[in-house]
């Protein structure tokens, strides 16, 4: 297991870390590749992200819809399912760890990679719809498998030519194995674990029951699938942002200085990892730049699947939706998430923590000549500990860390009345004081982060001890959703790879997935599930960006031809026939 979990190490060091080096950093390739491709897709297509982002908002609200189009759902269905797959953890607990560890300067940089990647989602989203693959309903048709399929599999074969095909197969591959993994098994294992820390629920139990409502929803294919998270997104979103916008209003007064201190710290940061001094503007600019490519994941080529379905003959108008994705997502949620940690004061602060010697939250960091810390350094033999502050013989001695942000000193109670001394071992994850006694755990002021991070600014900024569980509940709802939304994703993958009778085993054996991540432990699964999803950027990038001529001459053409005034006039007659039956 070990020499698995090394190699997984490995790869996805040379996913995500390989890149060109700048001071201490490194910038990596995959995320040049991403805002490069932005930036193209935003001058060669004028700014489109711009001029139609109102035509989005349109089209989005059905004013334009015609029933007798080809599709499975409507535009504010496809919406609302590739959504439900981006709006989640990341909002959550990306920005969170985003502000964490670069400081509030980040949240600029989310904004702009959300900007860019508007841009990356037209493009894509609109050749998904441009070489979609639609068939005609047949009587007695098995509806769970759609008369659609689309997505960056099909634009690289069919937009490329047919030498490109091994391209697309890879891409369906592992973009279906991360369906498994990061859409799926993780987000029953946060489910389960969250259920059981807050309630003390068994995961077997929390996993029978997230299972059952996902199978459910998804065995009637992407038309329930889309009935299902155009209720439900818009309500976990409805939840979320009135909790956040409570708090913002309630303290008006500090929204023009959180704003200030976010445009400042972009360019002159001066603190992260709660305050301990990362202060680096690029470690804050990538930090904003990673979290806002993994929460809206324009140009992973995901998204474009769930799009390829809507009802539409026209591909620019499910573009100018898909490109509301980016907006909503990382402009909208993620900067109310921001205002609400920074408002509150939670994102530079300690508080009474739990140290265990297990599990992730816990390393070693190493201090350098100029106060800032090299991070995950190998931890020492032993950890000498007096009157509860750790004693250092060496100022460039490892120092214990929560959160990669140093303990300053530990306590054997809660309620820290009486500090510890002796010797914590971290190789035996155990702590021992001086008289002989054993602690398997100790207690400090440690900084949060990631959803705990927010749990906590939402519970001081909302009035009682209630505010978590707005966190808790948008968490739960968030992980079922995103599973509901990556099976179809990945149901697609199998389609293009083995036909139509493979969709059902695919859901069959993406119910029972879920059960199995709601109960195991999945020390690994993320880091593959990002390796993958580091690996299908390069070929779906490289297709829009050659397919990217096509682009702006389906949207010149679309335009100039304006079709949505007579799908107007259609919806409107339908409405009237509708109205009139019911009559």
């Amino acid at each position: 297991m070990e020499a698995f979990r090394s190699l997984v190490d490995t790869l996805e060091g040379w996913v995500w870390s390989s890149g060109i080096p700048v001071g201490d950093e490194t910038i990596p390739f995959v995320v040049i590749l991403l805002l490069g491709a932005g930036i193209y897709f935003t001058l060669r297509l004028g700014f489109v992200q711009i001029r139609h982002l109102g035509h989005g908002f349109a089209v989005t609200s059905g004013r334009y819809d015609d029933p007798a189009e080809p599709g499975d759902v409507t535009h504010f269905q496809a919406l609302s399912t590739a959504l439900s797959a981006t709006v989640g953890i990341g909002n959550i607990a990306g920005v969170a760890i985003a502000i964490h560890w670069g400081g509030p300067g980040a949240l600029f940089w989310m904004w702009v990679t959300a900007f860019l990647g508007m841009a990356t989602k037209f493009a894509e989203v609109t050749l998904a719809q441009y070489y979609r693959d639609v068939k005609e309903p047949e009587p007695g048709a098995r509806m769970w498998e759609g008369t659609v399929s689309g997505g960056p599999m099909y634009y690289i074969e069919r937009g490329l030519g047919k030498h490109w095909k091994p391209a697309a197969v890879f891409f369906a591959v592992a973009l279906g194995f991360t369906a498994f993994l990061t859409g799926n098994g993780v987000q029953a294992n946060t489910v389960a674990d969250t259920l059981r820390t807050e309630f003390g629920l068994t995961p077997w139990i929390s996993g029978i029951l997230t299972a059952s409502v996902v199978a459910a929803v998804i065995i009637g294919g992407i038309a329930r699938i889309g009935k299902v998270t155009g209720i439900l997104a818009p309500a976990m979103a409805a939840i979320y942002v009135a909790g956040a916008l409570f708090i913002i209003v309630v303290n008006w007064d500090q929204i023009l200085p959180s704003f200030a201190l976010i445009f400042t710290e972009a360019f002159n940061p001066s603190a992260g990892v709660a305050g301990v001094g990362v202060g680096a503007f690029l470690v804050t600019m990538m930090w904003g730049v990673r979290r806002g490519l993994f929460s809206n994941e324009a140009g992973q080529g995901s998204a474009p699947i769930a799009h390829a379905a809507a009802k539409t003959d026209e591909p620019v108008s499910e573009g100018v939706v898909a490109l509301l994705e980016p907006f909503i997502d990382t402009i909208v949620i993620c900067t109310m998430t921001a205002l609400v940690i920074i408002i509150t004061g939670a994102w530079g602060d300690r508080v009474p923590t739990t140290i265990t010697f297990t599990g992730g939250h816990m390393s070693f960091v190493e201090e350098r000549e100029d106060g800032r810390f090299n991070f995950f350094v190998s931890p020492p033999e032993s950890v000498e500990v007096l009157d509860g502050y750790p004693v250092a013989t060496d100022p460039g001695d490892p120092r214990m860390a929560w959160h990669e942000a140093p303990v300053e000193r530990f306590w054997v109670d809660p309620g820290q009345t009486e500090p510890f001394t002796g010797v914590i071992r971290p190789g035996e994850r155990v702590a021992e004081a001086e008289d002989g006694t054993t602690y398997p755990l100790l207690y400090a002021n440690a900084p949060q982060n990631g959803a705990p991070l927010t749990m906590l600014a939402f519970q001081r900024g909302l009035p009682g001890d209630w505010g978590h569980y707005i966190v808790i509940l948008t968490v739960l709802l968030f992980g079922i959703s995103t599973a509901i939304a990556w099976s179809y994703y990945g149901d697609r993958c199998a389609y293009y790879l083995f036909g139509e009778k493979a969709v059902l085993p695919y859901k069959l054996i993406f119910v029972g997935m879920h059960f199995v991540g709601a109960v195991v432990p999945l020390a690994v699964a993320w880091t593959l599930g990002d390796i993958f999803l580091g690996l299908v950027i390069i070929p779906n990038l490289i297709a829009v960006v050659v397919l990217t001529p096509k682009v702006k001459e389906i949207t010149n053409s679309y335009f100039k031809r304006k079709p949505w005034v007579e799908n107007a006039e259609v919806h409107r007659r339908v409405v009237e026939e509708g109205r009139r039956r019911k009559e």
